[in-house]
């Protein structure tokens, strides 16, 4: 495995694991923290035990908005970080899946106790996760847009 994959790989699991691989000592301390602070705050990992046990309703109940929807953008800037500081990223606008990500996982949240499923309200945790999907396809497409342009 590359390096840059597994400092990727390292920052899914946590925020600022991908930065200490680098040596980045710092910054991923720093990433650490925050993301310790946002998850308490949020009461993150609650939310995430309610919504592997299908209480979703609790888990809304649990969700703290005002901070959990500084977590997407912690989330997916340690990821690239970790990616790019490793050597990855190098391509123009390899940035961008990651960026779009962020926006529309924030936008996941937000549309969260709204949007339904098949009839079914998803929560905080599994709609913002689906939204990873179309926030990578939208990053890629747009990547490729800019691209064909600055090429001509």
């Amino acid at each position: 495995m590359n390096k840059s994959l597994e400092r990727l790989l390292w920052s899914i699991a946590l925020p600022g694991f991908g930065q200490l691989l680098n040596k980045r000592y710092i910054k991923g301390i720093t990433f650490i923290i925050l993301e310790v602070l946002i998850n308490v705050q949020a009461n993150f990992n609650s939310i995430i035990m309610y919504s592997f046990n299908g209480e979703i309703n609790r888990a809304f109940e649990d969700a703290n908005y005002l901070w959990l929807m500084f977590y997407p953008c912690l989330y997916f800037f340690a990821m690239w970080d970790a990616y790019k500081d490793a050597g990855g990223g190098s391509a123009p606008f390899s940035y961008l899946p990651f960026v779009s990500c962020a926006y529309f996982v924030t936008v996941g949240l937000m549309l969260s106790a709204k949007v339904k499923v098949y009839g079914t309200i998803l929560g905080p945790v599994w709609l913002p996760m689906i939204f990873v999907i179309p926030g990578i396809a939208f990053g890629l497409i747009v990547r490729e847009v800019l691209l064909h342009y600055y090429s001509e």
